[in-house]
């Protein structure tokens, strides 16, 4: 193969592969579905429902996280469980000290199950102390022991998932972006969840793309009980979306941006967020380091080819640069729109592309070296493998 030969390839793919992301991977850079746009009317009645948040030492956190569960503006019955799992921080007794006494619930987790993640075996616990009685709720609102609810948003998950008759409603929680680090990188966190995930494939019922954020998750529970309850994901350390295509199996679905839950764990510094990445990175491509080197050569393609022949090539295939690393830069402008960061961001996304395959890599290592998917004090890969 010759040099211009050469050139021209490494010219032309990504600008192809970058109009292909723009026009045919389902809008997933428009940033569209989100829960204030199309809110449904309320429903005639409202059904119950009861919040399960899984914590390990969250002492932090737990008062501001729980404290706006048990502050919401929900006009049917609503109860909360907290499973304390494991914490050596106190979790639980601040918790407690918070009161709401007949609503909330504060569960002593057992020790950790063989062949579980322990996120997703204290949530099982909690569900099954949620469903237990005569009486048990319509939906869980399975959510995280990090995120703070504004007042009204399980009124609106719920009554968007009465009109719909969804299997499960999943909310992308805004991330903390206030550091350097998070400006860098989470805006692009979004961004890359919703290439895979496109989030208006993921609403459409005749697509097989199935996908949830796991910071806010309203899950009827007859479905999840049908689809084989937590236990069916016992081992997935991507849960999240794991749960959503298996609720997808048992009927609709929906997956959208929101301001009204949010991320109260900041990240101090880009090793934070990478250890968040690279927790679940290989997981994302089945532990298979052939997949691995195919995601590496394609991110190298995708996101850095097209800066360096923008600089380096010469014409005409310099244009051919510029123009795939100006399709990449607009198609980042409505998440950083959302996240209220500098359009020149846009600019920056191979170098930002460049971390996040770093970061892959790392989770790869991470698994070899005994210590993969770490999650406090915890090495959860391949947990359900002997």
């Amino acid at each position: 193969m010759s040099t211009e030969v050469a050139i021209a390839i490494a010219a032309c793919l990504p600008l192809a592969i970058w109009a292909y992301l723009i026009a045919f991977r389902g809008g997933f850079w428009l940033a569209g579905e989100r829960d204030d746009r199309g809110q449904p009317a309320d429903p005639p009645t409202w059904p119950a429902v009861t919040a399960v948040a899984p914590a390990r030492d969250e002492a932090d956190v737990i008062a501001r996280s729980i404290g706006s569960l048990l502050a919401q503006d929900y006009p049917g019955p609503f109860r909360v469980v907290l499973v304390d799992d494991s914490s050596s921080d106190g979790t639980a007794r601040i918790a407690e000290g918070l009161g709401a006494q007949g609503v909330l619930t504060v569960l002593k987790g057992a020790p950790l199950a063989p062949g579980w993640t322990g996120k997703l075996w204290a949530m099982s616990q909690g569900v099954e102390a949620a469903t237990a009685g005569d009486a048990p709720p319509k939906y869980l609102l399975l959510t995280d022991a990090d995120i703070a609810h504004a007042p009204d948003n399980l009124r609106r998950l719920v009554a968007r998932a009465e009109a719909g008759n969804l299997a499960l409603t999943s909310l992308m929680v805004r991330l903390s972006c206030a550091n350097a680090a998070e400006r860098l990188l989470i805006p692009a966190f979004v961004y890359f969840f919703a290439m895979v995930y496109p989030f208006a494939k993921v609403n459409d019922a005749k697509s097989r793309v199935a996908g949830a954020a796991g910071g806010v998750m309203l899950a009827r529970a007859d479905a999840l009980a049908a689809a084989g309850g937590i236990a069916a994901i016992r081992t997935a350390l991507i849960d999240d979306c794991t749960l959503g295509a298996l609720m997808k199996g048992q009927g609709p679905i929906w997956l959208g941006l929101t301001d009204r839950a949010e991320s109260i764990r900041p990240y101090g510094s880009v090793g934070e967020i990478g250890r968040m990445i690279s927790r679940s990175a290989y997981a994302q491509l089945n532990y298979s380091p052939l997949i691995l080197i195919g995601a590496v050569l394609g991110m190298v393609v995708t996101y850095l080819a097209a800066p360096l022949v923008a600089i380096f090539a010469p014409n005409p295939w310099r244009w051919a640069g510029v123009a795939a690393w100006l399709l990449m830069a607009l198609s980042f402008q409505p998440t950083l729109r959302f996240y209220r960061r500098s359009p020149l961001w846009g600019l920056a996304l191979p170098a930002i592309g460049a971390l996040y395959t770093a970061f892959t890599v790392q989770s790869a290592i991470d698994l070899w070296r005994g210590c993969g998917g770490a999650w406090k004090g915890r090495a959860q890969a391949l947990a359900g493998r002997p």
